[in-house]
């Protein structure tokens, strides 16, 4: 089958690859010059930094991606462990590292906040055991029907728990709330509006740990562009989609700036909204909105701010090391969210951080800027339970359609845009 993929981030890439493996004629057309997405490089004066994620869970998911559509992960990239996946210092000066990986050590990261912090976090986690495996085998690894759905995970999205109150019973101390909740803070959502189930990504840190790639993440998608090369894949880039067509009720190709291309199967990897076709179908949901970015490259004599410091208020600045750099210097990547009323380096320096004077080369990222004509990288904000079944994927109400990325997942986070493109492969199967 002639099959059209839509958007050449990490969802497209990862679909193209696998159906291209299964031996259909794969076409990807990019809107961008050069493929990646939100897990490319932002390159400037000699640097790159991550554009998106520095690193990922359920490494996996990444190595099955590799192997259903060719060489293993490890013939290609170094996928390494993170010791400590975030280094978190609140406002009242105390501070907790979280390790990955480990039960036993994030007991003991914890109780260096306080007598019986370690358990009651550990605690916390362990509720979320069968709530993973019930995501895990019958939602995020087999494909489902949004009608038809098994009833465990119906009974677990339509629960009408939200995080914020899960993690308020959970924890006395407020600290403790910060660390379980700042991934989706972090990624623009407001705890009141998340489901408790998706609170499950503590037991994914404390289960499987947090992997990167030596020399920027962002070498992950420059390992996929060769594997469809290797694959036969089309490439488009430089091309914008503008709408499907449509024949007797179901998708027969996409209409580009560059003119059309027939399909039999079309793969949207980009935020529905940009395909008119499909734009009426997810107006209930809203894009998240990306953080304020600032990417920095230093001389070397600066804190070593480890793999992920997280400083605790408003606003809360999160600091990224990796990347690349010249010799004698590193490269780091700065998000802010809150009340940003000065320069996100300048807030950095109240928070004893002080690098003004050290840097040399910057590129900064306004959240406009970044989802502008791309849509949002971090997915749909979440509204309540209703969320999850009004956004698409893995399949679309237009036959023949189907969707993949940080769009039609519960979560925007690599995993989870993975395991949509293998859910795909599946619907579509073997030529």
């Amino acid at each position: 089958m002639q099959v059209v993929v839509i958007g050449g981030g990490l969802g497209g890439l990862a679909a193209a690859a696998r159906l291209a493996k299964l031996g259909h004629d794969v076409t990807l057309v990019e809107r961008d010059d050069a493929l990646g997405g939100a897990i490319s490089f932002e390159r400037a004066e000699g640097f790159a930094w991550d554009r998106g994620a520095h690193s990922t869970l359920l490494p996996a998911v990444l190595r099955d991606l590799f192997r259903k559509s060719g060489r293993p992960l490890e013939k290609e990239l170094d996928l390494e462990p993170v010791e400590v996946i975030r280094h978190h210092r609140f406002e009242d000066g105390s501070e907790v590292r979280l390790p990955g990986g480990s039960r036993s050590r994030q007991i003991a990261a914890f109780d260096a906040l306080g007598p019986d912090r370690g358990r009651a976090w550990v605690d916390h986690v362990a509720t979320y055991t069968q709530v993973w495996d019930t995501l895990r085998r019958h939602y995020l690894e087999v494909p489902w029907r949004p009608d038809a759905l098994p009833p465990e995970v119906a009974a677990l999205l339509d629960s009408r728990e939200v995080l914020h109150k899960r993690l308020r019973k959970s924890f006395k101390d407020e600290r403790l709330r910060l660390v379980a909740g700042h991934r989706f803070l972090a990624e623009g959502h407001d705890l009141r509006n998340v489901p408790a189930w998706l609170g499950v990504h503590a037991y994914l840190e404390q289960r499987f740990g947090a992997w990167t790639v030596p020399g920027g993440f962002a070498r992950l998608s420059e390992a996929l562009t060769g594997r469809l090369a290797t694959r036969g894949v089309t490439v488009h880039t430089g091309t914008a989609v503008t709408d499907l067509v449509v024949r007797e009720g179901r998708v027969a190709g996409v209409m580009t700036t560059a003119g059309s291309l027939d399909a039999d199967v079309v793969v949207c990897a980009v935020d529905p909204r940009l395909v008119p076709t499909l734009a009426p179908y997810v107006e209930r949901t809203t894009p998240a909105l990306p953080p304020v970015v600032a990417h920095l490259g230093l001389t070397a004599d600066v804190p070593d701010v480890g793999h992920e410091l997280v400083l605790h208020g408003d606003p809360t600045i999160v600091v990224r090391s990796g990347g690349q750099a010249p010799d004698g210097h590193v490269a780091w990547t700065l998000h802010g969210r809150g009340r940003l009323a000065e320069d996100l380096v300048t807030a950095l320096a109240r928070h004893h951080i002080d690098v003004r004077q050290r840097v040399v080369a910057r590129v900064d990222r306004s959240p406009r800027e970044q989802v502008e004509g791309r849509g949002s990288a971090m997915g749909v904000l979440w509204q309540g339970r209703g969320t999850v079944r009004h956004r698409l994927g893995p399949t679309t109400p237009v036959p023949g359609v189907y969707a993949v990325g940080a769009h039609a997942t519960p979560g925007s986070q690599v995993p989870f845009v993975g395991l949509s493109a293998a859910l795909v492969a599946q619907l579509v199967g073997p030529a």
